[in-house]
């Protein structure tokens, strides 16, 4: 089992570990996203209704929020950004770490967020602000992880464009085709594949918001520990190896 989790993290990358790793991070971020919900009363996976959510504030003259919602953007870009330039730096160091660093680094804020969330009660007005961005970063970190590895075939934080996906596959699942022949050149067929990975990821993430709400609702902010383990038993070994190497 630690052999399969470690080998998900590695840099020499298959089609399947791809996937593999994206369906984990799926589940992970519909927990991290339905479990944060029920701390901070907002999702903070999806940009559209976060930057939809500016627009209106600014109209109604609610500057605070709006300023909210703007940082809660910039957090997102700025967590993608830091994977982007924590792999890519690492390809040119040749690490085993290619992609483990990010996912250390996830496990590290998630563990964060949760003492965060343990003294949220104690100061809301300077931490409840603090809680959402650093989610936001989290998410963004994340779904740049699994974009990079899969060179964009998977998303895992935000689920429009999977159901979007799924949906245009379910057309061409349920077209008909009069003639073969007839329409050679026109011929629509779905990519079974896509589909299937696209289920699988929209399915896995709904069961880890279950799951997430589950176990917040029970243990608070200790679930995050969970999921901080997980990451860090895909990324450890990877990191040892490189630590191995510059000895």
């Amino acid at each position: 089992m630690l052999k399969t989790l470690s080998s998900l993290g590695h840099r020499v990358r298959s089609r399947n570990a791809n996937r593999r790793l994206g369906f984990l991070l799926a589940f992970t971020a519909g927990a991290i996203n339905a479990g944060g919900f029920l701390a901070v009363q907002r999702y903070t996976s999806h940009m559209s209704g976060i930057i939809s959510s500016v627009s209106d504030d600014l109209v109604l003259g609610n500057i605070l929020l709006a300023l909210t919602g703007l940082f809660s953007l910039s957090a997102f870009i700025a967590g993608a950004a830091t994977t982007a330039v924590m792999i890519n730096w690492a390809r040119r160091m040749k690490l085993h770490s290619e992609f483990a660093a990010s996912l250390t680094a996830e496990a590290a804020l998630l563990i964060i967020f949760g003492l965060i969330g343990a003294n949220l009660d104690a100061h809301p007005q300077s931490l409840m602000p603090t809680a959402v961005m650093l989610l936001c970063f989290i998410m963004g970190l994340q779904n740049a992880i699994v974009t990079k590895i899969s060179k964009a075939e998977i998303r895992t934080t935000h689920m429009t464009g999977v159901v979007t996906d799924l949906g245009i596959e379910l057309g061409r699942l349920f077209y008909w085709n009069k003639s073969l022949v007839a329409n050679k050149d026109n011929f629509v067929k779905a990519d079974r594949e896509k589909l299937r990975i696209h289920t699988t990821v929209l399915g896995l993430f709904f069961c880890g918001g279950v799951f997430g709400a589950l176990t917040f609702k029970k243990i608070g902010f200790a679930s995050t520990i969970p999921f901080a383990l997980l990451l860090l038993g895909l990324a450890i070994p990877h990191l040892v190896l490189d630590f191995k190497s510059n000895r």
